[in-house]
């Protein structure tokens, strides 16, 4: 590795930078409506898709937090006009269609049974499931509950859902679109855009591909969180060779974070006065880009975080799906929430600030009630319900601010 010496950067800066590269700087960074939507994708480089419901789920409370008149409506047109696709990042996720060159190797490990992941080793019935499609056109896992009529029925939910998955991830079936949160597959060359680059990358123009994508959505990146659930040396290898040429050419500083970690980042980018932080609160998704590597949040902003809808209810501190919260530059507490549409009700279960946090700054509680009010609404719901808070003066603090 090229010896470089390590740039301290203060926190503050570091704070600001990582929320701007995000866009939850600014009111909004990248304008509004459906193209605001495409850019927000392009530039953090893919939004996560998640099942759970019990608020807006996790890919529309992305957006929503980056385009403030964001609508469902935006993805599920940018999919059927072929200006994102659906496939793996580090998990389920929409992907610029720019960037589908490199879901390749991972279709291609598992047309090859090298990828770990397989949901279907029945071959008769993905000839079945696919001759279907290229006759009937895009099908959904349901359209394969029942016989058709006359026919054997041995059709059955379960393995054709896992048929339908594994075409999927080798690349064979792309989605169309979503009925609900159904997924319609059909043929990928019925979906990919003419003129999509569909060239096999090698070791070092993927590793490539990661950390430019890395270093634009976050603004600094350590070799860890670029290959993060990459599988295979190559990679890091490739990785570590581009970062040592970055460093010899000085297109990319060592930088020391405040836990002492070193991380790589663009000189530009610590050499411009970071923007000021914009007098709002958000709320975050457990699945937002900005949270999804906890070391990372751990340094930077003091945060110590863990989606607990994975932990034993027993053991849990917070809650079941707790909203991280951001006000100006700080991750300054967590919200427990459940959406409960038949009541367009909006329930706060647990409420909690980290001790850090200063609550009586001016504009603190009004600043929090206005993020509570918008993504009330955006959940549909015109009531919002506190349960309980931690400390408990907080929360007569917060439905005060709601109240006014």
């Amino acid at each position: 590795m090229v010896q470089s010496t390590a740039t301290t950067v203060p926190a503050a800066k570091l704070r600001r930078i990582a929320l701007d590269a995000q866009g939850l700087l600014k009111t909004a960074p990248f304008g509004r409506g459906r193209n605001a939507t495409r850019r927000a994708i392009a530039a953090i480089g893919y939004v996560q898709i998640d099942t759970i419901s019990v608020v807006a789920r996790a890919h529309h409370h992305v957006l929503h937090s980056r385009v403030p008149n964001y609508e469902p409506a935006h993805l599920d047109r940018l999919q059927r006009d072929g200006h994102i696709f659906e496939y793996w990042y580090h998990a389920a996720a929409y992907l610029p269609m720019r960037d589908y060159r490199f879901a390749l190797p991972r279709m291609e490990s598992m047309r090859n049974r090298t990828e770990r992941w397989v949901r279907s080793r029945d071959e008769k019935l993905m000839h079945e499931v696919l001759t279907r499609i290229e006759a009937e056109g895009p099908l959904m896992a349901r359209d394969f509950e029942n016989p058709a009529a006359g026919s054997a029925g041995w059709w059955n939910w379960k393995p054709a859902k896992q048929a339908l998955e594994q075409l999927f991830m080798q690349g064979v079936l792309m989605v169309a679109g979503r009925s609900g949160f159904q997924k319609n597959y059909d043929l990928r060359e019925r979906i990919l855009p003419a003129g999509t680059d569909t060239r096999m990358p090698d070791d070092a123009e993927t590793a490539a591909y990661l950390l430019r994508t890395m270093l634009n959505a976050h603004g600094f990146i350590t070799p860890k969180e670029v290959t993060h659930l990459r599988q295979g040396k190559p990679i890091r290898a490739a990785l570590k060779a581009l970062l040592e040429e970055a460093l010899a050419s000085k297109r990319l500083t060592l930088i020391r974070q405040p836990c002492g970690a070193l991380a790589y980042a663009d000189p530009e980018r610590l050499e411009t006065r970071a923007a000021p932080a914009s007098g709002r609160a958000l709320l975050l998704s457990p699945f937002d880009n900005l949270v999804i590597h906890r070391d990372r949040v751990q340094s930077v902003f003091d945060f110590d975080y863990q989606i607990e809808c994975y932990v034993n209810e027993k053991h849990r501190r917070y809650g079941y799906y707790s909203l991280p919260i951001v006000h100006r530059d700080r991750l300054v507490g967590r919200a427990d929430c459940k959406t409960h549409r038949q009541e367009s009700r909006f329930e706060i279960r647990h409420l909690h600030f980290e001790e850090s946090v200063d609550t009586n700054t001016d504009g603190f509680f009004p600043d929090i009630a206005d993020a509570f009010q918008r993504y009330a609404r955006f959940n549909g719901c015109s009531e919002i319900s506190l349960t309980r808070a931690t400390p408990a003066r907080e929360g007569r603090a917060l439905e005060l601010a709601l109240r006014t």
